[in-house]
């Protein structure tokens, strides 16, 4: 007779214990590794968030901006074309915040039936651009000048006075003074009134302000549709930035450079109308390069400061870093240097620093064209037709060569400025593009 053990109760039990405990142990790990990525997710996602909305609150203060102006509208301080929409039958509205830093306030927004750009000078703005100040915003901000009394010949003295210290001693510059003026006149009645020109005189203290009453005529900037005090709106560009995609900063932190580049490239127009967007670039650098009011110096010279039309025609949607070059001129003249990088100022605009004196050098390294021809040349190589691209590509990089001091320079700069337009204009001339 063969007998089969039969497991015990304590046995049976004993192999039931062990696997509960195994199944326990294995939930227990799952279930901390679960709770632990679920924290880790959650305190991620909690940082993104308050990161973003500090950032948020730090650069987009509209309302604040809003009712300072408003405030000084309603006192009678402040006067302008653009202050009765703003701040008594809220026509002009800001929408979606634009802002790249505190101090200076981005709104795309509507005004009637007018889509604009609205922007705006925070007051506490403390710092100053360039040492002694391009932009003067502690003066421009209060709205005291001129002061009670100011007569219209004084106002157009110091309206005058500080053209002449801007963009130099131009043989027209009475012409530019007009011009101002005719802006500064708000309501159009023959007439500047104190509030206008406070208003007229803090916009003026801005190279934006400056640059869009200098080259109204040439359209290579937006429209100015109005103003209350240092407020003011421009017309919208469609196509911002030059070239590129705006991408979630959290994806530009991941994304590779060379990937990047193919999708601008990929989000771009198609070749033609890349050339004519060219085109219209090098044609804003011939209105800066002694230009009618005097020469202006591009020290920021990206594609987020650019956009264009529906008809591919330029814009220059940030012009904070476009700067007289005569006021740049007399600012380095008395800037301190220890080593050339301390002779910079925005992003593009270097001299050299004079080591016997310790001061900065007038004259920038690289003019206007060059910088821009860096900026195009990736952008207008790729896809370029065959027959032309190895001109193009030499063309560009003689351009990228031109040197500042170069007792030559002049000569050089028009001679390639124009082979660039002339090679790209043939090429789309009898397109539809063109």
């Amino acid at each position: 007779m063969i007998f089969h053990k039969v497991p015990s109760v304590v046995e049976v039990r004993g192999l039931f214990i062990v696997d509960h405990t195994s199944c326990v142990a294995r939930f227990s790990y799952l279930h901390m590794k679960y709770l632990f990525f679920s924290w880790l997710a959650v305190f991620v996602g909690s940082w993104v968030v308050y990161v973003e909305y500090s950032s948020y609150t730090e650069l987009c203060r509209g309302h604040e901006c809003k009712n300072s102006i408003c405030d000084k509208f309603q006192k009678g301080v402040i006067d302008g074309s653009a202050c009765n929409s703003l701040c008594e039958k809220d026509t002009l509205y800001l929408g979606k915040c634009l802002s790249a830093k505190p101090s200076n306030q981005v709104y795309s927004g509507s005004w009637g039936d007018m889509e604009g750009i609205i922007k705006c000078q925070m007051e506490e703005d403390p710092h100053y651009d360039l040492g002694i100040q391009l932009e003067p915003r502690k003066e421009s901000a209060s709205f005291n000048r001129p002061t009670k009394g100011t007569s219209m010949e004084k106002f157009k003295e110091m309206v005058f006075s500080h053209l002449k210290a801007k963009v130099g001693d131009q043989a027209n510059l009475a012409d530019l003074v007009t011009l101002v003026l005719g802006v500064a006149d708000s309501n159009k009645d023959g007439q500047i009134s104190l509030s206008e020109a406070h208003s007229a005189w803090a916009l003026l203290q801005l190279n934006e302000f400056l640059l869009s009453i200098v080259l109204q005529e040439r359209e290579h900037t937006p429209r100015l549709l109005g103003f209350c005090g240092d407020l003011y709106v421009m017309e919208k560009v469609p196509y911002v930035p030059l070239y590129g995609v705006s991408l979630p900063w959290m994806v530009e932190l991941w994304i590779p450079a060379s990937l990047r580049r193919s999708i601008d490239q990929w989000a771009a127009p198609s070749w033609p109308r890349k050339a004519k967007i060219a085109i219209g670039l090098f044609e804003l650098v011939e209105d800066l390069f002694h230009g009618t009011f005097g020469s202006f110096l591009m020290c920021d010279v990206s594609a987020a400061g650019f956009g264009y039309t529906e008809r591919h025609d330029i814009k220059v949607v940030d012009a904070r870093r476009i700067v007289p070059e005569a006021a740049f001129q007399e600012v380095m003249r008395e800037r301190r240097c220890e080593e050339d990088s301390d002779c910079m100022y925005g992003r593009d605009c270097l001299t050299s620093c004079d080591l016997t004196k310790h001061r900065c050098t007038t004259e920038v390294t690289q003019p206007n064209l060059a910088k821009v021809c860096s900026t195009l040349k990736d952008y207008l190589l790729y896809g370029a037709p065959s027959d032309i691209k190895d001109e193009l590509e030499k063309q560009l990089y003689a351009c990228i060569a031109l040197k500042g001091a170069s007792e030559q320079m002049e000569m050089e700069h028009s001679l390639i400025l124009n082979n660039l337009k002339t090679l790209l204009w043939k090429k789309i001339s009898h397109t539809k593009d063109s």
